[in-house]
């Protein structure tokens, strides 16, 4: 969809940009984050042509920018500010308005689509279709500019730091309204903040800058796990993960190679098993590693007598998780359930291994002990 390839800015003999190279696909939000001056602004204004590279090359669906018409460049663009940039003489109705309109766009259709506009983001069209942008408050024009920004249903929306002069009420409740209207529209929305927080909620994938270069450009998860650069590690804050628990996932804090056993093991055998591991329950599962249940140590001694096997004694409606399953499902299934212990699947239910109470607890308090070793 965009493509930037080696694309470099200098003013006069400072290099702002050092050769950027990046893919957005069709559909994503990409958020361009870092410190003042690294770079992220002017990447934004490249992709509209309000400052055009010094090299490097502007792909838009394959077609290089530098040779596209400017005006229609722009026209077929949402660009929404931190100022609005509402015309202040111009009603709400006649700044949603104003690019249909420069596109010869019908006044019926220009008003229709101005209604919609309104309800979209939450505006009663009668209430508001005929005020000025000074009886509006902050929020209510900064909502404004978004529904200009999808006047002419464009492909492509650019966002600088939009919502980074709002108090934090109004600008939760407008970064939530972006993230409903993007999961329902999928544009391709690219998004400039200083706010670390702000860039976890809303990107499909974070470039993070410094000094006019990427120093990573991956989904939040991978930022938020695997950081490539100390930086970026510093820069997100080394337990800043522990905030966002939903990127957490059951492979992250699965206990690998937990006691099992095949199906078809009898009771005897299965109590040598777990008396050898010094454990009180073991997992089940077929030849193929399939989960099929877990047996206790209890069900097992009830049975030793018998020549039963493990597929005779064990439970079978075992409660399990998927790998992809957040710390969040893992306790919430724990605490509804009632179980100590939770078998993790993948998605054709093999067994990856095993989640309990106690592996959860020495997970989370080694987290608070690194926090405190970073304060000593």
């Amino acid at each position: 969809m965009i493509e930037l390839i080696d694309i470099k800015k200098s003013f006069k003999n400072s290099h702002v940009l050092k050769g950027i190279n990046l893919n957005i696909n069709k559909g994503e939000l990409v958020v361009f984050i870092g410190p003042s001056g690294c770079g992220k602004t002017t990447t934004l204004k490249m992709l509209n042509k309000l400052i055009k590279p010094t090299s490097g090359q502007i792909l838009i669906n394959g077609e290089d920018i530098s040779k596209k018409d400017t005006i229609d460049l722009r026209r077929n663009m949402g660009y929404v500010i931190q100022q609005t940039g509402l015309f202040p003489h111009m009603t709400v109705g006649d700044n949603i308005g104003l690019v249909p309109y420069l596109k010869n766009w019908d006044d019926e259709e220009i008003r229709k689509k101005t209604c919609e506009l309104l309800e979209m983001v939450g505006m009663e069209p009668d209430k508001y279709i005929d005020r000025y942008p000074n009886e509006l408050s902050g929020g209510q024009q900064q909502r404004i500019g978004v529904a200009r920004a999808f006047a002419t249903n464009p492909e492509i929306i650019l966002m600088d730091e939009p919502f980074s002069a709002l108090d934090p009420i109004t600008r939760n409740s407008l970064q939530d309204e972006l993230f409903n209207l993007q999961q329902k529209l999928k544009k391709t929305i690219v998004f400039v903040t200083h706010d670390m927080d702000e860039a976890l909620k809303l990107g499909d994938r974070i470039c993070i800058m410094k000094d006019g270069v990427v120093l990573q450009y991956d989904t939040p998860e991978e930022i938020l796990k695997n950081p490539t650069h100390g930086f970026v590690e510093e820069f997100i804050g080394k337990n800043r993960i522990w905030n966002q628990p939903e990127f957490i996932k059951a492979e992250d804090i699965v206990i690998e190679n937990p006691v099992k056993a095949l199906e078809n093991r009898t009771v005897l055998q299965a109590t040598e098993i777990m008396n050898e591991r010094h454990v009180d329950s073991i997992i089940v599962v077929d030849s193929e590693n399939k989960l099929k249940g877990i047996a206790t140590l209890k069900d097992v001694r009830r049975n030793i007598d018998r020549k039963l096997t493990l597929y005779d004694v064990m439970e079978k409606n075992v409660v399990a998780v998927t790998k992809g399953d957040s710390i969040v499902d893992v306790l919430k299934v724990m605490n509804e359930k009632n179980v100590g212990y939770i078998p993790v699947v993948d998605d054709n239910n093999k067994l990856i291994g095993l989640i309990t109470r106690s592996s959860l607890i020495n997970v989370l308090s080694g987290q608070f002990l690194d926090e405190e070793g970073v304060g000593l």
